[in-house]
């Protein structure tokens, strides 16, 4: 009897040996995920499947098309199936199987159809049946019992995702793709509710959660879980798009079994977030998401920039990232969906938007100053957006060891948090799995959970200090404990100032720097022709050796005397080059001035450089002054300063 999740998907793993020689290892889950949906559904309608089809023949003749709200009563659920078909039916009679089961899909309500569409599944059953398999996959499925009643759903959650997790390990695919550990959703979720325990508590409680990248839909559902443990008079709005079509339909599919309404199925969406938004025009109280990691959207790249150019009308007024990781660009999205707080006074509108979205370091570290991820973390923080990092352990993701960190933002900050950013180092709190699941090695308990919300909550007590001793800081005295600091969010922007110091060199025309002249491809160039005649190639070939030589003879004519002064050296080298009636292109000067030269902070600038030299060095007197009149409070830079890079 199959009766722990590991039983479960390791039997249904099992069914890929019966395909392998048909199928190539990286479409196993072109078969296995849609069998494994279509089983869960069939014993799902199996109960009312004669009620539906009395249903349907009763009306059928009075009307073109039976009522849909009628078909929906009978199943019980917001889909249905009017075929007379089911599993243990369509295998008594293997003669037609192919056939049946075409018709058995077709028989779904719109909805669910539309869900089971999106596994393209009539080019792998035609396959199978060819390969005379599909009577032995639908005998093991057969087999399985995955009825909701027996599997709830969360586990059969655990069931799919461990499927895809086989699936990407198999392909290598990009590791925060799909799935994201149950463990760090909860945290994310527990971190999201964190501030609002007296919300929660509130009768008739109405919620939105989204999802803009929601994969199998395990950060809602667990969203949505967790309120409803508090408060289970609640209603909570699921929210999400999905533009892998199998973990679409999988999610979808999943919802719909959750409720007889199928209202939370419904409201997940099919396609790119970045590209075409379903919810665009929605605002939502949570989000959540696990964006993919380091994977470009250059799919979207043309959607995008458009809507970059209409500035803050769109989502992406603060700019692009670099086109090979769009993590930024979901978070964008996510900032510019949450829910309004009120207006102070009024009471007005809704309450504020929350968010946490795991992401790797890529959006905490990279870009320079000025560049699009600088100026997205610039607007996030100026905005005060920005709640808490926390860096969570490595080994923590089935593909992939990389370290990745969980923000917290909100548009609805606590009095304490504002102008503030916590950040914890949650690295050190897991525990070794007893078994490795890929590259996930550890995971972080249900004690880690509650010690970081702790920290968390813990921040409202921490506030920012200046140790002074005579007047002077001599200690940057943000409040620390254990594994966590607040900082003002000016703390996190810069200013970048190039300074360029003047290039001093000195010239000689030494055996040693001489023969540096070989290395130089200007130079090397000379003897290199690219004409396709033989002969005329060869002629300008010994030409260029010609040049080469002279060129050779002509510097050792030069005096061998150390040059500090370029203008000086480029006289004594025009001086020799027109004895030696030599003609020197910009390029071959160039390689000769390169070769002949060495840094030397002793030589002479011209008085142009001299003079610009001059005014950095005043530019940076007055900084150091600058900085003197900040430490000693006679300015105070603190918390106010101008954010240029982030």
């Amino acid at each position: 009897m199959l009766s722990t999740f590991s039983d479960k998907t390791n039997f249904i793993w099992s069914i890929a040996d019966l395909i392998r020689d048909t199928f190539k290892r990286g479409r196993y889950q072109d078969v296995i995920l849609p069998f494994t949906v279509l089983r869960r559904i069939d014993q799902v309608l199996e109960p009312t499947k004669d009620a539906v089809l009395e249903t349907h023949a009763k009306y059928k003749d009075r009307f073109d098309t039976p009522p849909d709200a009628l078909l929906r009563r009978a199943s019980g659920y917001a889909f249905y199936n009017t075929s007379p078909y089911t599993f243990g039916r369509l295998l008594a009679d293997p003669a037609n199987l192919a056939d049946n089961l075409r018709a058995y899909i077709a028989g779904f309500s719109a909805n669910m159809r539309e869900v089971v569409e999106k596994f393209d599944f009539d080019n792998t059953l035609g396959r199978m049946d060819d390969a005379g398999l599909l009577y032995m996959m639908m005998e093991r499925f057969n087999a399985i019992d995955l009825h909701p009643d027996r599997v709830p759903n969360q586990q059969m959650s655990y069931i799919f995702e461990e499927l895809i997790r086989k699936f990407n390990e198999a392909l290598n695919e990009n590791p925060g793709e799909h799935f994201t550990p149950r463990e760090v959703v909860r945290l994310m979720v527990r971190l999201l509710l964190a501030p609002d325990g007296e919300r929660l508590q509130t009768p008739r409680l109405v919620l939105t959660a989204n999802d803009p990248c929601c994969g199998t839909g395990g950060m809602v559902i667990t969203f949505k879980e967790t309120v409803l443990a508090s408060n289970p008079g609640a209603d909570v709005h699921l929210f999400g798009q999905e533009v892998n079509p199998e973990t679409y339909a999988i999610c979808k599919s999943d919802l719909y079994m959750k409720s007889a309404d199928g209202r939370d199925a419904e409201n997940i969406a099919f396609g790119s977030t970045l590209s075409n938004d379903h919810h665009a025009g929605r605002r939502f109280d949570y989000q959540l998401a696990n964006p993919p990691y380091g994977k470009d959207w250059k799919m979207d790249q043309a959607a995008v920039e458009r809507e970059a150019e209409r500035g803050y009308a769109g989502r992406f007024g603060a700019g692009t990232p670099r086109i090979s990781d769009g993590q930024l660009l979901f978070l964008q999205h996510m900032l510019n969906r949450m829910q309004l707080p009120s207006p102070p006074g009024t009471g007005a509108g809704g309450e504020g938007g929350r968010v946490a979205i795991v992401m790797n370091g890529s959006p905490l570290f990279t870009g320079d100053a000025g560049s699009g991820e600088s100026e997205i973390r610039r607007w996030i923080l100026e905005n005060d957006w920005l709640e808490a990092i926390i860096a969570l352990p490595e080994q923590l993701f089935y593909n992939t060891g990389i370290a990745t960190y969980v923000w917290v933002l909100s548009n609805r900050k606590a009095a304490q948090r504002k102008g503030r950013v916590q950040l914890i180092d949650a690295s050190d709190l897991w525990r070794p799995m007893r078994k490795s699941l890929g590259d996930k090695r550890r995971e972080i308990a249900e004690e880690h959970i509650a010690e970081v919300v702790r920290v968390y909550q813990g921040a409202t007590h921490l506030r920012a200090a200046v140790v002074e001793q005579d007047n002077t800081i001599v200690e940057d005295a943000w409040d620390k404990q254990g594994n966590t600091q607040v900082r003002c969010t000016s703390d996190f922007g810069y200013r970048k100032v190039t300074i360029e110091r003047p290039l001093r060199l000195n010239f000689q025309a030494s055996a040693e720097r001489i023969a540096r002249l070989e290395d130089e491809r200007a130079f090397q160039n000379l003897a290199h022709s690219r004409k396709r005649d033989k002969a005329k190639r060869a002629a300008e070939e010994a030409e260029g050796r010609r040049l080469q030589q002279a060129i050779r003879d002509m510097l050792a004519t030069l005096p061998g005397t150390l040059f500090k002064d370029r203008n000086a050296f480029e006289r004594a080298l025009n001086r020799v080059a027109k004895q030696a009636g030599v003609k020197l292109t910009a390029s071959v000067r160039k390689a000769v001035l390169n070769a002949l030269s060495e840094q030397d902070e002793t030589a002479k600038l011209d008085a142009l450089v001299a003079k610009s030299q001059e005014a950095i060095e005043r530019l940076a007197e007055y900084r150091t002054a600058l900085i003197a009149a900040a430490v000693t409070g006679k300015i105070d830079v603190r918390c106010n300063a101008l954010t240029n890079g982030i």
